[in-house]
């Protein structure tokens, strides 16, 4: 052995028998990836890759003597890398030795690892607070997957792989409602995070672009990642070569390229500056080669320290006294919050105290007060209950707190109405509002309740509250055993929810018929509530399951989803599996597109192309390696669900059950 080759690593690759003569294979060395060639009872080592266009050797036969690239025919010499006479470009080849155990290949010792754009870029991620990327690996995001890894490593970061990338979309949207903005709640300090979703060029990230929609729509902040083919190549036709920034110029409030000499650092930042701050969705485009390139010297990595500042806005002292002369009037007020107000809820609620007023939610805000306060009306619109459609009607103002008026949610536009929220385009968005007052809503709460007028004459509707509910919860248990001969009702299916969910639980919601049920027969007391609001995404709910459990790992995590929406996305019980995540879901099942046949019969049309053909829920989840459970009577709910919540409960097993 010489000097040289005393300095090399050896590592055994192969048992001297595994190769039969004439044939090659792909072998690992460390980091390594080479091709080990038989001929003529000799043996070669080659780097994988072919200097050509980086085809796999490995891939290759053996023609004549010569290791033939399996994609575009060029030919090696197996032992030494020399290409045929008029050709310059070789692989590069190593020692090889057959010993008593094997067959070892000698290489250099693997240099450090040299600081790349694409670290500096991971870096400035994880000093914004991003802690958890969903996404997929594949060969035009490798270079940047390295960076996440080499932070993975070192604790600061975690990649959840999922099986398609809209699921990683949508799991990032619905962490980022659950830590949208910094706020106190009852469950610690929400952080104002953002999570990302991670894709490869071309259709890895235009799957990505259904759950970008929803977070945009519901304002979460989201970052999204994606690979991008080599620059020499871009927009010239080459394989998966989209013009991503082109794709993604709706859906991203902040979208562009890096590029080799860009500020790295300050691009991040910007990007998560849009994302957390203006609770919107941004997204970067990492070219092939740059993500690889070495950083400069002066590379440091960036953070939001200087770069926010709180935003409360208040409103001008001439909107407060319009608002409040008309509240001075008011004898029977109601407050309407939407999701835009779930961080200031005991502000909101704390005037409405003060007012003697209930509090109606939007669907989308469900669960943002009690069903069990005094003040509690339920969902307003049409997901809703009668008691808050009722305390509408009779209402004669209305306080509006974070709310979008969709035509689903159906805010009576004939009565005075005062509307605060911190965008101005929100402001009287379909009709003219009586007092529009922009403003932050927790600010503008304490503003009012601290100068809230007398009110001589005006109702404590307490009394109405609970008289509302004791009809409601009355009908609801008339319809307990209604199931029409088709199983159970999903009145029977929530009651049963409502006495074994954990207080604490964040529960996702799918979109499809048992959503509209949900929101009328299942009474929140402390829950948060995740769904696809404005959007509306059949598909989001299991999805945003995962989001939520990253998010909030010390809260149990529920998904109710249909038939329909789970059959989008059924490959990620895999994933929940494979993370350990503490899921239960909750899967109605009826066979069909239920909302779509509704609607096709509410229009006098026939039912049309509905009806799903579905497997064994529960077996299915069970191959994957979850629990499942099929219930298929009224009393099943009570009693098993009830036993197995309280054997799972505390610790969250990684095989939760799915009922369905």
């Amino acid at each position: 052995m010489s000097a040289d080759e005393a300095a090399l690593e050896w590592f055994r690759v192969a048992d001297a028998g595994d190769l039969p003569d004439g044939r090659v294979r792909t072998v690992h060395a460390g980091h390594r990836s080479l091709v080990l060639a038989r001929v003529g009872g000799r043996f070669g080592a080659l780097d994988n890759r072919c200097p050509h266009q980086g085809g796999p050797l490995g891939e290759g036969s053996i023609e004549k003597g010569l290791l033939r690239c399996p994609w575009h025919g060029y030919d090696y010499d197996p032992r030494t890398g020399r290409p045929p006479g008029g050709f310059s470009d070789a692989p590069a080849c190593f020692p090889v030795e057959v010993r008593d155990d094997g067959v070892y290949v000698g290489l250099e010792p693997e240099t450090p690892h040299e600081r790349t754009v694409s670290d500096v870029m991971v870096e400035t991620m994880v000093a914004w607070g991003v802690t958890h990327v969903f996404g997929m690996v594949g060969h035009s995001n490798l270079g940047f997957a390295g960076a996440m890894r080499r932070q993975e490593e070192a604790g600061n970061l975690t990649f959840i792989g999922i099986r398609h990338e809209g699921a990683a979309a949508f799991a990032a949207s619905a962490y980022g409602k659950l830590t949208g903005r910094a706020a106190a709640s009852a469950y610690g300090k929400l952080t104002g995070r953002a999570a990302a979703c991670f894709a490869i060029a071309g259709p890895g990230s235009t799957n990505l672009l259904s759950g970008l929609y929803d977070a945009k729509a519901d304002r979460a902040p989201v970052l999204a990642l994606s690979g991008q083919v080599p620059s020499k190549v871009l927009g010239r036709g080459a394989f998966q070569d989209v013009d991503l920034t082109a794709a993604f110029a709706d859906v991203a409030r902040y979208s562009t390229t890096v590029l080799p000499d860009s500020d790295h650092a300050e691009l991040m930042t910007l990007a998560l500056k849009n994302a957390t701050v203006g609770r919107d969705v941004a997204h970067l485009v990492f070219p092939d080669e740059v993500q690889e390139q070495p950083a400069r010297d002066d590379e440091r990595p960036s953070g939001p320290t200087g770069r926010t500042a709180p935003d409360e806005i208040r409103p001008p002292e001439s909107v407060v006294d319009d608002a409040l002369a008309l509240i001075a009037t008011a004898r029977r007020p109601i407050v309407i919050v939407g999701h835009g107000a779930r961080f200031d809820m005991d502000t909101v609620v704390a005037l409405a105290d003060s007012l003697d007023a209930p509090v109606l939610t939007t669907f989308k805000a469900k669960g943002q007060i009690s069903d069990r306060h005094p003040l509690g009306a339920g969902v307003l619109g049409r997901s809703g209950t009668p008691v808050a459609s009722w305390l509408m009607n009779e209402s004669d103002l209305i306080l509006v707190f974070g709310a979008s008026f969709s035509n689903h949610t159906g805010i009576a536009p004939y009565k005075p109405i005062i509307q605060v929220d911190f965008d101005p385009m929100a402001l009287g968005r379909f009709h003219p509002v009586t007092v529009p007052v922009l403003g932050h809503v927790g600010a503008t709460a304490r503003l009012l309740a601290a100068r809230l007028p007398e009110r001589p004459g005006a109702s404590d509707q307490r009394a109405d509250v609970a008289e509302r509910w004791e009809i409601w919860r009355a009908e609801k248990r008339r319809r307990l055993a209604d199931d029409r001969g088709g199983g159970i009702s999903s009145a029977a299916v929530f009651d049963a929810m409502n006495r074994v969910v954990p207080e604490d639980a964040v529960i996702t919601v799918d979109v499809g018929d048992h959503a509209y049920s949900f929101g009328r027969y299942f009474e929140c007391t402390r829950q948060s509530v995740l769904m696809s609001g404005y959007l509306g995404s059949i598909g989001f709910g299991f999805p945003a399951a995962m989001g939520a459990w990253a998010a909030a790992p010390d809260r149990p995590i529920v998904a109710v989803t249909g038939d329909g929406g789970f059959g989008q996305y059924l490959a990620e019980m895999i994933t929940a599996v494979k993370y350990g995540m503490g899921i239960t879901h909750v899967l109605l099942n009826n066979g069909e597109l239920g909302k779509i046949s509704k609607e096709q019969r509410a229009g006098e049309l026939e039912v049309w192309k509905t009806s799903l053909h579905n497997p064994d829920f529960a077996a299915y989840a069970r191959l994957c390696g979850a629990e499942g459970i099929r219930v298929t009577e009224a009393s099943d709910p009570r009693t098993r669900w009830r036993a197995r919540w309280r054997i799972r409960a505390r610790p969250w097993s990684r095989c939760s059950p799915t009922w369905s």
